[in-house]
Formats: structure tokens, sequence, C-alpha cells
């Protein structure tokens, strides 16, 4: 797992290289269909890559996205009416019934269907009308690290070429430098903070909350840690009731329009005695973790979860764990 954090910046430049005819014939293709509103099909860490791209979607182009549950095709036989949009079905194996089902139920139903993966010759790719290989090479810890960073940048690569967003595509291209620096940030302060904790709250708020989601999964998966993945705005109402003395807390906040709400929310949380770490400046109670800022609101969020995997691999050991092969757990869940 380790390695594989440490080789993420790299991967995320080839797939930038080598990916970019793939980026402007999606592009194209989603400005021709001009969707009213997009689908998401996905789970596991694939689903939280998609809650990334929803945010992004949203906030750049203003189209409306919504996850759509595989099982509606596969256990319950429904269809869904699928004109004029677009659906992006994320899977690293490209393998699991249930969303290579899905996503030939949306184009069957006249969805313009979209395959980011890591295997180009898996049945979703070959279901769909457009694939978007992830090129991350051979990942072999069963944790994803590197095609879950991989994953979310194709759907960005797509989602600035289909808008012609010169912003974002420029962020994209010197993003493998930020990510660089990301892997360098020392988070190990965190680590003494959660030694007896079994629980613990992850914040954020838009696309920093699909990366909350997506470091509460690794909580789980590597450490045994029950974490819970909540928006700032929610967390202060009902699960706000059980953050007492020393209750951990991780606040991902990113450089965005929500960085100072987030900070606020952890204030509060720090005044009602929790243990607080945040990725920012703006926090005087709450403890401060390092950053590497990309200087785009969007990919800046991203880059908060290679910081993330780095410190989780190292936690796990230091639980007596071993990271890359979790009890229970296998690398390709093939799901009906």
């Amino acid at each position: 797992m380790r390695q594989e954090v440490e080789e993420t910046p790299a991967a995320i430049a080839r797939l930038l290289a080598e990916g970019r005819d793939d980026f402007v014939r999606g592009g194209r293709a989603l400005r021709e269909r001009d969707p009213a509103a997009i689908v998401t099909i996905a789970r596991g860490s694939s689903d939280h890559a998609s809650s990334f791209l929803k945010y992004a979607i949203e906030l750049l182009a203003g189209v409306p996205v919504a996850s759509v549950g595989p099982s509606i095709v596969s256990i319950y036989g429904r269809e869904l009416k699928l004109g004029r949009t677009a659906a992006i079905a994320t899977s690293q194996s490209g393998k699991s019934p249930d969303i290579v089902a899905m996503t030939q139920s949306a184009k069957r139903n006249g969805a313009l269907t979209f395959a980011l993966t890591n295997t180009p010759d898996s049945p979703l790719a070959a279901s769909s009308d457009y694939t978007i290989a992830l090129r991350s090479g051979e990942e072999k810890s069963v944790a994803a690290t590197k095609t879950f960073v991989a994953s979310v940048v194709a759907g960005l690569g797509l989602v600035g070429n289909w808008l012609e967003d010169k912003a974002l595509l420029a962020a994209l291209e010197s993003l493998p430098q930020v990510l660089e620096e990301a892997v360098h940030c020392d988070w190990s302060p965190l680590l003494g903070a959660l030694d007896k904790h079994q629980s613990l709250y992850v914040l954020g708020r838009g696309p920093a909350l699909a990366i909350a989601s997506e470091a509460a999964l690794k909580f789980k998966e590597t450490c045994g840690i029950h974490a819970e993945a909540y928006s700032a705005a929610e967390v202060i109402h009902g699960p706000a009731r059980i953050v007492e003395h020393h209750f951990p807390v991780l606040a991902l906040a990113a450089r965005d329009a929500a960085e100072a709400s987030v900070a606020e929310v952890a204030e509060r949380l720090a005044g009602q005695g929790a243990r607080v770490f945040i990725t920012s400046i703006n926090a005087r109670s709450a403890e401060r973790l390092p950053f590497a800022a990309s200087g785009h609101a969007i990919t800046d969020a991203l880059a908060l979860i290679v910081s993330f995997y780095g410190f989780v691999e190292a936690l796990s050991r230091r639980r007596g764990f071993d990271p890359d092969r979790p009890p229970h757990l296998k690398k390709v869940t093939e799901t009906i």
C-alpha cells in the first residue's frame, strides 16, 4: 500500500499524458449530448470517486448528478428512463456484474455511457460508449489508493474537456507535482491521538466530503476503526451529541468556499472537548495538519487523500495490522 501511495503522482502524470485523446473524445461527446442530468454507477471507493465528480460537475457545469443503485437492475429488475442523460460507471476491475448490468441498462435506455476503469478490456468497458483507462498499473493492495485518485482525475479530465474549462485543465496538468508534495505531508501527530480509540468522525463539505467518505472507509478497511464521515453542516445536529472529552475528529478542509464553515465547526467541536485535527490554517483550538495546496478549488480536495493514505498505512501498522491484507476482504468484489 505504501509503495502504491508513493506511485500515485507518477500514475497521474501517465494518465494525463496518455489519456488526453480519451478526454478530448469523451468531452466532445458530452458537449454534443448536452445532458440534462448525469447518473453515476459505482460501489465502494469508486462510489466515493463518483461523489467527488458529482460535486465537480454540479459546481462547474450546473448539471445535477445522482448516484444510481446497481441493484435497481441486478436484484429488482427495473429499468430507468435515461434519455438525454450521461452515465459514468467507475470500477477498477470492470468486472462486477451489477455495475456492468446497470451500465448496459443505462445504455439501452438512452444514456450516453462512460467507463472509468483500470481494465480497458473488461466487460464494463465493452458495455460502454466510451472508456477512459486509468493507466495506473497493477494495484496489489486490497485498499484502493492510486486507482481512487486516478478515477477522480479521469472524471475531471472528462469534465474539463466537456466544459473546455481552461482553469481546471491547467490545475490537472500541475496536479502530479502537488500530489508529490502531498505524499510527504507529515500527519504523524494524528497517530498518537488515535491510540486507545476505536471510533472517530471524519468531516468535509463539497468535494472534501467525498474525500471524508473515502478516508472513513480506509480507517475501517486497514485499521479496524469505526469511522463515520459527515458533512460539517450535518454533524452539528444529532451526531454532535456523542462528541465529548478527547473524541477524535479529522476535519478535511480544502481551499474553497466551504473552508471557513468547516473550520468553524471544527472549533465548535473542539470546544465540546473533542481532539480535532484540521487541514486548514483557519483554526485556533483545532490542531493543524499540513496540506499541499493545488491552487484550484476542485483539485485541492483531492490532494488531501494522498496525504491521508500515507498516514493511514502507518496507523494500520502501528495498531499491529497488515494494511496490504486486511481480514475478510478481497481485491475484486463481484457483487450481483
